[in-house]
């Protein structure tokens, strides 16, 4: 990783940094807060936004199931504005590969080392991690538009999505047979324990990984249309209609993510066709809302906080991973926690939050941003 100093935005969109930001504080904090909401208060609605933080179990759709295809789809929005803009602008071929493989490959490193690989005990790890999958698609994705036009990504996008539903429908598994959408019975499960070494983590749904091999290529989907994103952001049409865009291709997203779900369900565990565009549909929405208040309209002084977030989104990422935050909250804040009476749960939660954006402010003030 590298500590830049040039302004963070610089030649791209303001809102993608806060919605980078928005994104990446439900995992550093966001999550925990809510899910200890029910024991200040037992209500319905605290419970509800408590589910609304844990991934469903198998089919279906929460906000945090949103979580890692939203960062994935901001990864793609940026290229139109920075890989592809050092390829616009005349950058060696060979210079822009090796800034690729680079990149992808500090990613799956990060990951690796947060997943324990410097313990060695290399038959007990568990080798998928959110960091890998990241550095993967960024990778697979990174030479497609580099080598391709837009018409192309739009066919591959199209027939990934295809072939992969094709597969789970088509492909029997020994012993469940073929369109068994069931964690035990699903191909995904079964290539998993077949081609992945160490650990499947028993922690998400037990036969497969959620992070496993097949899913890959439809997770690498989700990347791809936020470089369409990208493009549309990147024209010179009028920021109300880029943004009237992003709002039509939510839409339509959802509508045929929603009825594709019909047929081949919504399950993040395996990262199904529909699960890609009912996501993907919600991250354009989103980046609609984000892009119009903050480039449109410029009110964009309410988001600081997610842009702090979101200058150094990897950064904190591993950080929290390899850091023990809620101990570091535990140790100057357990007198406070003890005497906080009914909002006691909420202590070390919100101290430790506070701990991160600190440590990240203080970068953010001195434009010190780390990138990979």
């Amino acid at each position: 990783m590298e500590a830049g100093k040039p302004g963070p935005t610089a030649g791209r969109v303001a809102s993608l940094d806060a919605l980078r930001g928005f994104d990446m504080f439900w995992i550093i904090g966001g999550d925990a807060i809510c899910r200890s909401l029910p024991a200040i208060q037992n209500a319905p609605w605290t419970r509800f936004l408590a589910s609304q933080v844990e991934h469903k179990p198998w089919v279906g759709f929460t906000f945090y199931d949103l979580i890692f295809p939203l960062f994935l789809f901001i990864v793609g929005a940026v290229f139109p504005f920075s890989l592809l803009k050092r390829a616009e602008k005349g950058k060696a071929r060979k210079r822009l590969y090796l800034h690729v493989v680079k990149r992808s490959l500090i990613l799956i490193l990060l990951g690796l080392i947060a997943g324990g690989v410097l313990r060695f005990d290399f038959a007990n790890m568990r080798w998928t991690g959110v960091l890998q999958r990241i550095g993967i698609c960024y990778l697979l994705v990174a030479i497609l538009v580099l080598n391709t036009k837009v018409r192309t990504q739009i066919g591959v996008f199209v027939g990934v999505l295809l072939l992969y539903w094709a597969a789970m429908a088509l492909i029997p598994v020994p012993g469940h047979g073929a369109g068994v959408m069931t964690p035990e019975g699903s191909l995904h499960s079964y290539i998993d324990q077949k081609v992945m070494p160490g650990r499947i983590s028993a922690e998400f749904y037990g036969p497969g990984d959620s992070l496993g091999a097949a899913s890959t290529f439809p997770a690498a989907c989700s990347l791809l249309l936020g470089v369409f994103a990208g493009y549309w952001l990147k024209s010179n049409r009028s920021g109300n209609a880029k943004t009237l865009g992003l709002v039509a291709g939510g839409i339509f997203c959802l509508m045929v993510g929603y009825v594709w779900g019909l047929a081949f369900p919504i399950i993040k565990h395996i990262w199904t066709s529909s699960y890609v565009l009912w996501a993907g549909g919600w991250c354009l929405l989103m980046m609609a809302l984000f892009y119009w208040l903050i480039d449109v309209k410029g009110r964009g002084r309410w988001a600081f906080f997610f842009v702090v977030i979101g200058t150094n989104a990897i950064l904190v990422y591993f950080g929290q991973e390899v850091v023990d935050f809620d101990g570091i909250a535990r140790f100057f804040l357990s007198g406070v926690e003890r005497n906080a009476g009914l909002l006691a749960p909420l202590i070390i939660p919100v101290g430790a939050l506070v701990a991160k954006w600190a440590g990240l402010l203080f970068l953010h003030r001195r434009t010190i941003f780390f990138k990979v």
